[in-house]
């Protein structure tokens, strides 16, 4: 049999827990393998259980992505209905918090006792944030639902490793591809569907989360009705250790580290330029605080008396899963930035006011990475070569990133054409990224905490990107609005002393605002808001050209990146409704369990 040799079933606790010092070859010797697909039984991977797990798993992604693409466009709305309240922006920070920092935790639970409960844990925390969410009437109870769901998150976007260990390795890529269609209704469509819950109907923006709650408890069904992976005792069927024993020497203090350590940096980063100024105490003690602490969780990994640690150092030994990880940071970074500066590029240059227009123009850059990740599942393997894959996507998405900065206030289909080809290609490198995250684990008994911590990192690298970009953003806007607006205004006739109320007049929008400027005119209005546009145009083109110091270095690290050929076997990491252990009995003489 293709599967785990004699040697590699005497597994004990403290060899699950050692460094793997293998690096695989060019035809892979990768351990922690349940099984090979050709000792599967007929019709396995169109059976009900696996389609009812892939299905569980589908649409927890969908739900995962929309609980931040529904809400993200209509935070200001959904202020003015049950606010305000200046912390309304917490409701996406403790999303992307609480979902980062249980990504790794989620994945080493599940390495170790199983994950069918953790699973269904997720998803029930997903229907209860729902609930909360939906039936709020104050900002801070929304926060709270908000909790809830970025801690289911961390459960439903872990589909890349939850599917790649049920398949085998050569239909990883496949599986991946497949999977992020589920996220064009969420991330993709997140922008129209949240603007059209708006707009059209009367039940406004809890339409949304009443949506949500479908979704998840349809989710919820399938995961507690098809979802049977390896248990605790099939995962640790050698082992003369009990679950008391994993219990009892978890890494909890590493746990702490890590979850306080990113939970401090990613606060400071998120509150520089939004709720406070970068130079302010709250966010330079922030992110210096964070970052000190997530070097003492490093050093205790490495050094600890720590027998099952969170996050195994010797995944970072893998000098090829490392560059796959980074390169999929970058390549996301350049999402979440987008998702942030396009649309305020659409509703200032392009849309006029109308939200439903800023709404579907703002789809393009989810859209374009949505492209670029479901063909690089559906042909990647055909393709071959994903070294010189990744190093083609990233230069080409690089070129067509940069080259929107051509930016103007009349070439609106070049930008849109640039923006989705280039995020198409970054999709490309990420959907290939995200699944060498999994295909590179050594030892795929850690799957689910290389899953995670890739998660993590990924979310990590976003997060600077974007601090840097929406900072970038902001600094340009600053000057560029401060030197071109008031010398047209004054030009069109403004007297210099209403130049002020102009501006402050720009940022409420109203036609009260403006008509309450001493010596405006019409003519004035329009001069100005041509002013305004043009200034806007002149700093969207600095933050274009920023992607280039980042895609530039990344280029550079796809040279790291592997070709894969060797790890495409038909070796399968487990197998659900104890399949693996009906197949052991099998082998073994039994009858069957």
């Amino acid at each position: 049999m293709a599967s785990i040799s004699d040697k590699e079933d005497q597994v004990t606790h403290e060899e699950f827990a050692k460094p793997e010092t293998r690096s695989p070859p060019k035809h892979i010797e990768q351990g922690g393998f349940e099984t090979d697909e050709s000792t599967l039984p007929k019709g396995y991977f169109y059976s009900t259980f696996f389609l009812g797990s892939y299905a569980a798993i589908a649409l927890g992604l969908w739900a995962g992505t929309a609980a931040f693409a529904y809400a993200a466009p209509i935070l200001g709305q959904i202020n003015a209905d049950i606010g305000p309240d200046e912390r309304y922006v917490w409701v996406s920070l403790v999303y992307n918090v609480c979902s980062t920092v249980w990504f790794p935790i989620v994945g080493r639970f599940g390495d170790i006792f199983g994950r069918r409960y953790i699973m269904i844990a997720g998803a029930l925390c997903a229907v209860i944030g729902s609930v909360i969410c939906a039936t709020a009437h104050s900002i801070p109870v929304l926060i709270g639902g908000n909790v809830f769901l970025g801690s289911a998150s961390a459960v439903q976007l872990s589909f890349s490793y939850l599917l790649a260990e049920l398949l085998p390795m050569k239909y990883r890529y496949f599986g991946t591809g497949t999977l992020y269609l589920f996220s064009i209704p969420g991330s993709g469509l997140g922008s129209a569907i949240a603007y059209t819950f708006v707009t059209q109907y009367s039940v406004g923006w809890r339409g949304i989360y009443w949506f949500l709650l479908a979704i998840n408890g349809t989710a919820l069904v399938c995961w507690v009705a098809f979802y049977f992976p390896p248990t605790f005792e099939e995962k640790h069927k050698t082992d003369i250790e009990s679950k008391v024993y994993w219990l009892k020497h978890f890494d909890y203090f590493g746990m702490f580290l890590f979850a306080s350590g990113f939970v401090v940096f990613l606060m400071g980063l998120s509150w520089g330029g939004a709720i406070y100024p970068w130079d302010s105490a709250a966010v330079i003690c922030a992110i210096v605080i964070g970052f000190i602490v997530l070097v003492c969780f490093v050093i205790w990994e490495v050094f600890g008396p720590v027998k099952q640690p969170l996050i195994p150092m010797r995944l970072f030994l893998n000098g090829r899963w490392t560059a796959a990880v980074v390169l999929l940071g970058l390549g996301a970074g350049v999402y979440y930035a987008f998702t942030i500066v396009w649309p305020q590029q659409v509703a200032v240059l392009y849309a006029n006011g109308d939200l439903m227009y800023t709404g579907y123009l703002s789809l393009i850059v989810g859209l374009g990475f949505i492209t670029g990740q479901v063909f690089s599942g559906l042909l990647g393997t055909s393709i071959g070569k994903m070294r010189y894959q990744c190093m083609t996507a990233f230069t080409l998405g690089g070129i067509f990133l940069g080259c929107a900065a051509t930016v103007t206030l009349y070439n609106k289909k070049t930008q849109i054409a640039l923006l989705y080809i280039g995020c198409a290609f970054i999709g490309w490198n990420e959907g290939i990224s995200l699944t060498n995250s999994t295909v590179l684990v050594n030892d795929q008994r850690d799957i689910g905490v290389a899953g995670g911590t890739a998660g993590c990192v990924r979310s990590g690298i976003s997060a600077i990107l974007t601090a840097i970009y929406t900072t970038v953003l902001t600094n340009r806007l600053t000057k560029t609005i401060a030197i071109e607006v008031p010398p047209a205004l004054i030009e069109a006739g403004l007297p210099a002393t209403s130049v002020a109320g102009f501006l402050e007049a720009l940022s409420t929008g109203t036609t009260e605002a403006f008509q309450s400027i001493p010596g405006i005119s019409q003519r004035i209005i329009a001069a100005g808001s041509v002013a305004y546009k043009l200034a806007n145009a002149d700093a969207y083109r600095t933050v274009y050209l920023t992607t280039i110091a980042f895609s530039g270095p990344a280029i550079i690290l796809t040279w790291f990146a592997p070709n894969t050929e060797g790890f495409m076997t038909g070796q399968v990491a487990a197998t659900l409704n104890h399949q693996g252990k009906e197949l052991e009995a099998k082998k073994l003489g039994g009858e069957g369990v």
